[in-house]
C-alpha cells in the first residue's frame, strides 16, 4: 500500500472554514452536532484548501527550476495531464485531460514542470478559459518559445449534477501563440497528435 504523506494546512484557516462550514449545515437543515457530521467542517476546511492550494505556487517558478540551453526546434508535446479543478461560480469540480505542447528557442524544461503547472493553475478557483490561457502564458513568459498551444477537456459537474444535468457534455477549450498561431501546418500537427 502507498503511503500518502499529510498535507499540513494552516490551523486558523482551517478552524474559520469549519466554523462557517459548520453555520453553512445547519443552514442547509443539517445537525452538524450528530455523529457523521462532526468532524465534516473540518475536513471541508482541510478539501477546500487542498483543491485551492495552487493559490500558494508559482508556475513560472515552477518552469525555471529546470531550464536546460537545447539546441532543439522541434514541437514537445504533454498530452494527457490528467486535471482536477474547481469551478468559480459554483466550487464544483471539473475533470478532465490538457494537452500541452511548445517549441523551444534555445531553452526546455523537465517535462514534469509541464504537468505541474497544469495542476499549480488547475488547483485555484477557475473557469476552463481563463485555465487554459493562464497554462500558455506561464510557459510563453518563462521559456520564451517559438509557440505554444494548450487544449483542455473537462467535464463541469456544475452541468453534469446540477443545472442542465447533462452527463455527457465535454467542454474543449484551446489556446495557441507563436508559431502554432501563424502556422496551419504546425497547429494541424499537434492537434493529430492528441487525437
Amino acid at each position: 500500500m502507498a503511503y500518502h504523506k499529510e498535507e499540513i494546512y494552516d490551523e486558523k484557516v482551517t478552524a474559520e472554514i469549519a466554523a462557517h462550514y459548520k453555520e453553512i449545515l445547519r443552514l442547509l437543515g443539517e445537525d452538524p452536532e450528530r455523529e457523521g457530521l462532526v468532524k465534516t467542517p473540518e475536513r471541508v476546511a482541510k478539501a477546500l484548501q487542498f483543491i485551492t492550494k495552487g493559490y500558494e505556487e508559482d508556475g513560472k517558478e515552477i518552469l525555471q527550476s529546470a531550464l536546460f540551453r537545447e539546441d532543439y526546434k522541434q514541437m514537445v508535446l504533454v498530452k494527457d495531464i490528467e486535471l482536477y479543478s474547481t469551478c468559480e461560480h459554483h466550487v464544483m469540480p471539473f475533470i478532465g485531460k490538457c494537452h500541452v505542447a511548445y517549441i523551444p528557442d534555445g531553452t526546455i524544461t523537465g517535462l514534469s514542470k509541464i504537468a505541474r503547472v497544469v495542476e499549480t493553475y488547475a488547483r485555484r478557483l477557475q473557469v476552463q478559459e481563463r485555465l487554459t490561457t493562464d497554462i500558455l502564458n506561464c510557459i510563453e513568459e518563462s521559456l520564451h518559445p517559438l509557440g505554444v498551444a494548450v487544449v483542455i477537456e473537462a467535464s463541469h459537474t456544475c452541468m453534469t449534477l446540477r443545472g442542465v444535468q447533462k452527463a455527457n457534455a465535454l467542454t474543449t477549450t484551446s489556446a495557441f501563440s507563436g508559431i502554432f498561431l501563424k502556422d496551419e501546418r504546425t497547429r494541424n500537427e499537434f492537434l493529430s497528435l492528441i487525437k
